[in-house]
């Protein structure tokens, strides 16, 4: 072990164990006094909740609130752990932050509904989760988280191709060819919730790539302009406002939400030409290349969802939209894929080779 190495592990910067202990500070608040509000009044009428919520899963609200309370002494040690800087800090916010997230996902399979409650007290969690993230890697051996992060953005892209198979599976009458992925999560839409829940792993896990890649830049700045811009990309897409189902927005129902899917989709296009162009500056003339080439595939094919998303307003068939926006997308995850693979070989490689990929 390297003199001083101990020391070095426990320190953190100052802004990310404030946000750390802001948000687990918050939210064993707010499950100490939700579990107690339940646990005094089972029938939920302090929180102004009927129990036929629950659909039958629960009698009353006496096993939720125990839960939660219990889930509140978590946090609470969580809190104490962290301030404290004890060795067991990221243990104690893993365990905390992992107990919420599993609480929301049961909550809402439960409820078979989302709330906005769900965002006031689910999204600081996401934040969360990222946010221990470095402490985690401040913890244990740097090469070997950096190989574990980096294999992360690997495992986002595979998981997010993986629910765009399975979901529409689940949506009786949907096609894959011609409606768009936004369309499986549409207000409305039978899939909505099942969306939701599979795809929240796909931020935690990019947001984990994104430190992976900031421990792995060495010298470079680019590959840490790359990591900071994932991992703030991952932190926008903990909320995605949801257009509402196309025949609705065909007879002129739509609201601010669709107007903002679409920012946000403007947004997503934009972080993604950052992320390649960055991406492509920090390797090898052959990745270059290959960077190029996804350019030209966004391009083209982006100019064609555009062109076809037009008949969605117009209460016109989209014939090939959902084929030439999936292929947009998968060339940017494979784009992903390819970069955490030449990123982890060159890892293991010298560094006089490496702009040789």
């Amino acid at each position: 072990m390297v003199p001083g190495y101990t020391q070095k592990k426990i320190e953190q910067p100052r802004w990310q164990w404030i946000t750390l202990l802001v948000i687990i500070g918050y939210e064993a608040a707010g499950c100490l006094l939700g579990g107690i509000m339940l646990i005094a009044a089972p029938d939920g009428r302090y929180m102004n909740m009927p129990v036929d919520i629950m659909h039958n899963i629960f009698p009353d609200f006496l096993i939720p609130g125990m839960l939660l309370f219990g889930l509140g002494i978590l946090n609470t040690m969580a809190f104490i752990s962290i301030f404290r800087k004890a060795g067991s800090d990221w243990l104690m916010a893993g365990l905390a932050l992992g107990g919420l997230l599993t609480w929301f996902v049961t909550e809402i399979m439960i409820l078979q509904e989302l709330h906005w409650l769900h965002a006031m007290w689910g999204l600081p969690v996401l934040l969360g989760c990222v946010i221990a993230i470095p402490l985690i890697i401040l913890r244990h051996d740097k090469d070997g988280m950096q190989k574990i992060l980096l294999t992360c953005g690997i495992l986002s892209s595979l998981w997010y191709i993986a629910i765009n198979v399975y979901v529409p599976v689940k949506y009786e009458g949907y096609n894959i060819f011609s409606q768009a992925p936004s369309e499986l999560s549409a207000i409305g839409s039978p899939t909505r919730i099942l969306w939701n829940l599979l795809v929240v792993l796909y931020p935690l896990l990019f947001a984990a790539f994104g430190w992976g890649v900031r421990q792995s830049a060495g010298n470079s700045p680019y590959l840490r302009i790359v990591g900071s811009l994932v991992i703030v990309y991952s932190i926008l897409n903990f909320y995605w406002p949801p257009m509402h189902r196309r025949e609705m927005i065909a007879a002129g129902a739509g609201t601010l939400t669709d107007t903002l899917h679409i920012v946000w989709a403007i947004m997503t296009l934009i972080f993604m030409v950052l992320f390649m162009g960055f991406g492509a500056a920090a390797l090898g003339k052959r990745f270059r290349v290959y960077t190029i080439l996804t350019f030209l595939v966004f391009i083209v094919f982006g100019t064609l969802t555009f062109m076809a998303s037009a008949g969605i307003k117009a209460g016109q068939p989209t014939p090939w939209m959902g084929l030439y926006e999936r292929i947009n997308i998968s060339s940017f995850m494979i784009w992903v894929i390819v970069f955490a693979s030449a990123l982890l070989r060159k890892r293991t490689i010298p560094s006089t080779n490496s702009q040789a990929d």
